[in-house]
C-alpha cells in the first residue's frame, strides 16, 4: 500500500487540524497517511519509506515557524527526490509559509510538487474544509498515477 507522511508546526491548533483533514483526504483514495507534528521528528530515517510527503506551518510574523524551519534543514538532508509533495499552512494576514515550504521542497529536495501550496484561514469552515479534503486526494492521487 502507498504511504504518505504529513508533517506539520502549529500554534493554535488550526494547522494540526488541516493536517488531520488532509491526511483524510488521503485515506479516501486507499493511501495510508501519518501525521506527526514536527517536534517528533528527530532523525533522517523518520523520513524514510513514503511515497509522498506534505509539510505544513502556519505563517506567523512573515515566516513559519521554527519547529517547521528545523525540520525542513534535516528533510533538505534525506534524498526525497521525485517523490511526491504538497505544502500547506493557516494563515491570518499573509501566508507566505506555504509558499516558502512548498519552494525548499521542489527546489531543495527536488520534489514532484502539486500545482500549488494550499493556504487556509481556517480549518473549521466548510469551504476550507473541503479544500484540505481535496489536496489530500489530490495528493493521493499523484501517487497513484491518476
Amino acid at each position: 500500500m502507498a504511504k504518505a507522511l504529513i508533517v506539520f508546526d502549529s500554534r493554535s491548533g488550526t494547522t494540526t487540524k488541516i493536517a488531520d483533514l488532509i491526511a483524510q483526504g488521503i485515506r479516501r483514495k486507499d493511501v495510508e497517511a501519518r501525521v506527526l507534528n514536527a517536534l517528533q521528528i528527530r532523525k533522517a530515517e523518520d523520513l524514510q519509506g513514503y511515497d509522498a510527503y506534505v509539510f505544513g506551518s502556519p505563517t506567523y510574523h512573515g515566516d513559519m515557524l521554527q519547529g517547521m524551519k528545523t525540520f525542513l534543514f534535516l528533510a533538505s538532508g534525506v534524498d526525497l527526490t521525485g517523490k511526491v509533495g504538497g505544502s500547506f499552512g493557516a494563515f491570518g494576514w499573509s501566508g507566505e509559509a506555504p509558499d516558502r515550504i512548498y519552494d525548499t521542497m521542489k527546489h531543495i529536495c527536488k520534489m514532484r510538487m502539486l500545482a500549488s501550496p494550499l493556504r487556509l484561514k481556517s480549518a473549521l469552515l466548510p469551504n476550507d474544509q473541503a479544500a484540505a479534503l481535496d489536496y489530500g486526494e489530490q495528493i493521493a492521487g499523484r501517487v497513484l498515477g491518476d
